[in-house]
C-alpha cells in the first residue's frame, strides 16, 4: 500500500514515532512500547535519525526488529546533515535491504553546538533535493516530509516557508507530517494556506501528549511551538507529576477529538518511546471516532 493511501478515504491513518535508544539495554523496553501500541492497529512506525547520521546503525536495527517482530511497515527518518549524496544513497540502500518501506525526508537541524545548517561538500542543502533523489532513484520508497503549522524557526515568514514546503511536495512527497502543535487553529490555518497554493497531499497532524511541564517547555522552545496560556496555568497549578500527567493527557484527548471531528486524514503521535499517555488518548478518542481497535 502506498504511504498516501493510509490517509485517504474513510479510514483514518495512524502512525507512531520512535527514537533509537542510546544503549542495547533500551531496545527491550522500546519493543515493549511497540507491542503495546500495536493494539491500536497502526499503519506504520517511524524511527528518527540523529544529526549527521549519528544513530544510523541503531535506527536500522530498530526498524529491522520492529518490522520482523510485528509485521508492520516502517519508515526511517533521513536528513541531509553531514552526509554526501553518496552517503545518502548508501543509507537508502541499507534501509531497503532491511525492509524499510518509507522515508521521512528532512533537511535536518544543525548539529548540537551549531546555530545554522551547513551544507556538506557533495551533499544537499535542501530537503526537496533529498526528496527528488528518493523519488527518481528509490521509487519503491514512500516519502513523508515535515510541515510547520507555526512556521519553521529559520523561515522569515509563513509565505516563504510554504513555498519551501511546496518544493518538497512537487519533488515527490506523498504526505506531510506536521511538527507538534497545541493550538488546533494553527493546524487548520496551515492546511488552508497549503491548499490555497496547490498543496493537495494529506497533511497529518503530529501530536505529542504532555506528561511534564518542564519537559514540554524545553521541547517547545526547540521547535518554537506555542503552548496555550490556559494549558500552562493548569499544569502549573500543581507540581505533582501525576497531576501534570493527567492534565496533559486530558488536553491531548480533547485536541485529538476536535481534530478527528474536523476530518483530519489521521494522526501521527510522537510517543518518546513510551506508550502510556498515547494509549490513554487513543483509548478515549480513537476507537469511538473512527471505529478502530483500542
Amino acid at each position: 500500500m502506498g504511504l498516501g493511501d493510509f490517509f485517504s478515504g474513510k479510514k483514518k491513518g495512524l502512525s507512531f514515532e520512535l527514537f533509537p535508544p542510546k544503549t542495547d539495554e533500551g531496545v527491550g523496553p522500546l519493543l515493549a512500547t511497540v507491542e503495546d501500541l500495536m493494539s491500536f492497529a497502526p499503519d506504520f512506525f517511524t524511527c528518527t535519525y540523529g544529526a549527521g547520521g549519528s544513530t544510523r546503525d541503531r535506527t536500522l536495527q530498530i526498524l529491522e526488529k520492529v518490522k520482523q517482530q510485528f509485521s508492520v511497515p516502517v519508515a526511517s527518518h533521513l536528513t541531509c546533515v553531514g552526509s554526501t549524496v553518496e552517503q545518502l544513497r548508501g543509507y537508502l540502500n541499507a534501509a531497503i535491504e532491511i525492509g524499510t518501506d518509507y522515508i521521512v525526508a528532512l533537511r535536518g537541524d544543525p548539529p548540537k553546538g551549531e546555530t545554522e545548517f551547513r551544507q556538506t561538500d557533495g551533499g544537499f542543502r535542501y530537503a526537496n533535493d533529498l526528496v527528488q533523489l528518493i523519488k527518481t532513484e528509490y521509487s519503491q520508497l514512500g516519502i513523508a516530509v515535515a510541515g510547520y503549522p507555526e512556521v519553521h524557526q529559520e523561515a522569515p515568514n509563513m509565505e516563504i516557508d510554504l513555498v519551501n514546503l511546496k518544493r518538497k511536495v512537487d519533488a515527490g512527497a506523498d504526505i506531510i507530517v506536521t511538527q507538534l502543535f497545541y493550538k488546533n487553529e494553527d493546524y487548520f490555518r496551515f492546511v488552508d494556506r497549503c491548499r490555497a497554493i496547490g498543496i493537495n497531499i494529506p497533511i497529518v497532524p503530529g501530536i505529542l501528549p504532555v506528561i511534564n511541564l518542564a519537559q514540554i517547555q524545553r521541547i517547545a522552545s526547540l521547535c518554537k511551538a506555542s503552548l496555550p496560556d490556559s494549558f500552562i496555568a493548569r499544569l502549573q497549578a500543581n507540581a505533582d507529576a501525576d497531576w501534570q500527567y493527567k492534565v496533559g493527557v486530558e488536553f491531548a484527548q480533547a485536541q485529538v477529538a476536535e481534530l478527528l471531528r474536523e476530518g483530519v486524514p489521521g494522526v501521527h503521535f510522537y510517543v518518546l518511546n513510551k506508550s502510556q499517555a498515547t494509549s490513554e488518548v487513543l483509548r478515549a478518542e480513537w476507537g469511538s471516532a473512527v471505529g478502530q481497535a483500542g
